[in-house]
């Protein structure tokens, strides 16, 4: 996978921070081409690529937005660290939100496959990493497409999710590029 130089990206990214927190390689192959904003409205916090947010603070679904194109369609993913990452590479990442044919970024015109889970580690497994990541569809999803089971409010079926190859089915693409991610 070939990573563009950042000078043409958004000057608050930085790959230091995504390579830094193991957001490159573990969960995208290169730093995104803008900032997902994230903003939880009732508590005021907002994810800073890689600032620590406590679960009280983020326990309601956040508002999103990014810089995109209102002709395409996107999709959006919040996954989380289950266990440390040096640790088990089956069980990497969990699901915690999944929204696909998303019109532009208005994410309330999209499907929501899996409703937000908010964020808390098991007792005593410290600070957990957090990926926000959109992706550019490269048509319109169908259920079929979404490989997601268990319930739509439950951890349970979204074990094991890998964020890369979902976006590749989405994208059709190999190695496809965030168009935006953030992470806390």
């Amino acid at each position: 996978v070939v990573c563009e130089p950042l000078i043409s990206r958004s000057p608050t990214v930085t790959a230091d921070a995504y390579d830094d927190q193991k957001v490159v390689p573990d969960v995208i192959h290169c730093s995104p081409e803008n900032t997902l904003t994230v903003v939880w409205p009732e508590s005021g916090a907002t994810a800073s690529v890689g600032n620590e947010l406590t679960p009280t603070r983020v326990h309601t679904k956040p508002n999103v937005w990014w810089d995109a194109d209102d002709k395409e369609l996107y999709t959006l993913m919040m996954t989380g660290e289950v266990i440390p990452p040096e640790r088990e590479v089956e069980l990497r990442e969990a699901l915690h939100w999944l929204v696909v044919n998303i019109k532009g970024s208005d994410v309330a015109t999209g499907h929501n496959v899996a409703d937000y889970i908010a964020v808390g580690p098991p007792e005593g497994t410290g600070s957990h990493r957090y990926v926000f990541t959109v992706w550019r569809q490269n048509r319109a999803l169908t259920s079929e497409d979404y490989g997601v089971s268990g319930t739509k409010t439950s951890l349970e079926g979204r074990l094991k999710f890998k964020t890369m190859v979902f976006a590749a089915k989405a994208s059709g693409e190999e190695a496809p590029m965030a168009v935006a991610a953030n992470f806390f």
